[in-house]
């Protein structure tokens, strides 16, 4: 696949998640923290105009100067912006113009890489990752929007719980190993430059934490123990009165959660999803495990399968050595993220095909959960 068929290829995929969407579900917003399906749409085909076509393309017209404050996202240097929490607000644009936004941008953007100029195609490979980024969120997003409906309604079905092998500890040996990026093909920035790490003798679970495994944690009063948990984690569980993971809820004795395919019973025998950085942590110190740093997660990815659970690491997010910030706006992208996060390795169900690998590095605030996050255990030897 060329690099034209690839780039649509993404942009469709964008469209097609949507396809079983009715109009008023395009605008739907619950949290400051998520986004509608119609801003997703726009704000994607926005990067690709104020990033590839406005500065590479002098003959590129913009149709609607104004979209530049409606759907920039978080880039300071490109302007004033759509306050985050009021998106779900702008009934106009209509979703058709939306549509005939991305369409008017896609014949520019074809027309431009068929000139086939090196420095461009790197920046249309980072636009197509970044509507990657964007299709995952689409999913996670909207699924939190709806969970709020009484109706559970069903949109898609991506398999979200898959039951887990049962696990084993695998032991990796001491010693130093190289972490980060290597090849010629896309990686984002803050996986590079490759480095040596020192690691201890450490094991880490083959399979991630099941459902059932979870429920035994909270029924054992996991969520009443302080012990188990990180001051501010303990806050936060007391100031909401979490007593169970994201869209689970108790009817009678039984256990359902929400998914976008409507609500189910839980599947014991799955993966647990959407828990955060506090729970995740709170469970492992209540197994007597611990969650593995991302540089151990890395360096023993190939002893097990992953990609069901963006998981859990115990490492703060940080740059790697010698790592700087690009210039412009693209600088923006992931260097002004490096503070009050931590990392999540791996890929999830609602990951776009292609968008992932070893080194990739997710990050998110500790109490976040929205996404399908989940938790693999490890254990110092």
């Amino acid at each position: 696949m060329n690099l034209s068929e690839a780039f649509q290829s993404v942009r469709n995929h964008s469209i097609n998640l949507c396809s079983h969407l009715i109009t008023e579900d395009f605008s739907l917003q619950a949290s400051e923290e998520v986004s509608p399906p119609k801003w997703h749409l726009a704000h994607t085909t926005w990067f690709f105009e104020q990033f590839i076509l406005v500065p590479n393309d002098p003959s590129y017209e913009v149709k609607h100067p104004q979209f530049n404050f409606l759907f920039n996202s978080y880039y300071n240097t490109l302007g004033v912006r759509t306050a985050r929490n009021q998106r779900g607000l702008m009934s106009r644009p209509s979703v058709d113009e939306v549509k005939i936004y991305r369409a008017y941008v896609d014949k520019a953007m074809q027309m431009l890489i068929d000139k086939n100029i090196p420095e461009i195609n790197e920046l249309v490979i980072l636009g197509m990752n970044h509507e990657q980024q964007h299709q995952e969120l689409l999913i996670t997003d909207l699924k939190y929007s709806l969970w709020f409906n009484p109706l559970n309604p069903s949109v898609m079905d991506i398999n979200e719980y898959v039951s887990e092998q049962e696990s084993t500890w695998v032991s990796v040996d001491s010693g130093i190993y190289e972490i980060g990026f290597k090849g010629d093909d896309f990686c984002y920035d803050n996986e590079l430059n490759p480095h040596k790490v020192y690691i201890n003798d450490f094991a880490i679970s083959s399979g991630l934490v099941t459902n059932q495994e979870y429920l035994e944690f909270m029924e054992a009063g996991g969520y009443d123990d302080p012990t188990y948990w990180h001051d501010e984690g303990w806050a936060w569980s007391k100031e909401l009165e979490v007593k169970a993971p994201l869209y689970w809820e108790q009817k009678e004795r039984d256990w359902f959660y929400y998914t976008m395919d409507g609500l189910k019973p839980i599947d014991k025998a799955a993966s647990v999803a959407h828990v955060n950085f506090y729970e995740a942590s709170a469970f492992a110190s209540w197994k007597g495990a611990r969650l593995p740093t991302e540089f151990e997660w890395e360096v023993s990815q190939n002893h097990f399968e992953w990609g069901k659970r963006w998981e859990w690491t115990n490492s703060a997010y940080l740059a790697y050595p010698g790592f700087k910030v690009a210039p412009g706006a693209i600088g923006e992208y992931n260097g002004k993220f490096m503070i009050n996060q931590m990392v999540l390795r791996g890929a999830s169900v609602a990951t776009s095909e292609g968008h992932s690998r070893p080194t990739y590095r997710n990050f998110f605030h500790p109490k976040f959960r929205w996404q399908f996050m989940g938790i693999r255990l490890a254990k110092s030897l």
